[in-house]
């Protein structure tokens, strides 16, 4: 069998210790899951992945056997989580271990299309489209609201970064603790109220248009289906709301627990942008390190400028307390 170009084993180790992570991680799922249907993928998945793993060791000519320190600890948060939330948070770690798979594989065939290495690829690719993306996609497509989770970080990271950026602009210009909270406080309401608004109009004039030209093509005679428009408009405003609020509360707390500047605000939120860029990024299949240094940049030009606002209009305007 043609092997890989042997100048590149951190490639080859990447390959066999990813599979051999999700190889462990479904048998440990499986182990505690307590639903029959979740038990029969994970049973297919396992199959699969193990014949992956072998598959890739013999490509290597490598015996790699055992995760390094980091998939281990990876591993058992992954499963502290799955015993916490049981089976929605089982298909959701499905759900991100296949897009990860798709979205590595295919940025590698890409790279190696026309080497030995591709070859191998596109058979692992065929079997990520043809079996395991398949399996995962029936066993969570009624169980999982795509949807309902988007809003939940919209609004959760909306409200944390637009309410740490006013609690900075009204630290530096009023500097009394007890303004900054009384202000942070109402524009957080104002806020997630308007927030709610406008999801609230935004999906609702989408669905009046899908309704029209529904109605369009069924005038004409012309095939015109169902809606594929699954989102609530009310429900969905109510989800953006209160996950921007929650998100809000993050740079407030601080304040009210007796905060006299704006660090202790910026610390709580960037562990908790830290925490949800994680999450994030591991649902979509993005780079976790990139998402991180993205949102924590942001935070930190928002902080800055808001800052920067509120202590000129203190030294231009005379804005005090």
């Amino acid at each position: 069998m043609a092997t890989a170009a042997p100048h590149d084993p951190a490639l080859a180790r990447m390959l066999i210790l990813d599979e051999l992570f999700d190889l462990s991680l479904y048998q440990a799922l499986r182990r505690i899951s307590g639903d029959r249907e979740s038990q029969r993928v994970l049973d297919e998945l396992i199959v699969v992945e193990t014949q992956h793993l072998a598959f890739w060791q013999k490509f290597f000519d490598s015996h790699l056997t055992a995760l390094d320190l980091g998939r281990r600890l990876k591993l058992q948060l992954m499963i502290l989580a799955c015993r916490l939330f049981g089976t929605t948070a089982i298909h959701l770690v499905l759900e991100a271990i296949e897009v990860h798979g798709v979205r590595k594989y295919l940025s590698l065939w890409t790279a190696y299309k026309d080497q030995p290495l591709g070859n191998a690829l596109k058979g692992i690719l065929m079997d990520e489209f043809k079996h395991e993306d398949v399996l995962v996609s029936q066993l969570t497509e009624r169980k999982i609201n795509p949807e309902k989770i988007r809003n939940i970080f919209l609004g959760l990271n909306d409200g944390l970064v637009e309410i740490l950026g006013a609690v900075s602009g009204f630290f530096g210009a009023f500097g009394d603790a007890m303004t900054v909270l009384i202000a942070a406080s109402t524009t957080a309401v104002a806020g997630s109220i308007s927030m709610a608004a406008g999801a609230y109009a935004a999906l609702n004039s989408e669905k009046e248009v899908t309704t029209t030209a529904l109605n369009k093509k069924r005038f004409l005679g012309e095939e015109a289906g169902a809606s594929d428009m699954a989102e609530a408009p009310f429900r969905s405003a109510v989800v953006v709301g209160c996950s921007y609020f929650a998100g809000a509360l993050v740079p407030v707390l601080p304040v009210l627990l007796g905060a006299t500047t704006a660090l202790f605000s910026l610390v709580t939120a960037g562990g908790i942008v830290v925490l949800v860029s994680t999450l994030l990024a591991f649902l979509s299949g993005m780079d976790v390190g990139k998402r991180i240094a993205l949102n924590l940049v942001i935070i930190t030009i928002a902080v800055g400028v808001t800052y920067l606002i509120g202590t000129l209009a203190k030294q231009l305007w005379g804005v005090s307390v």
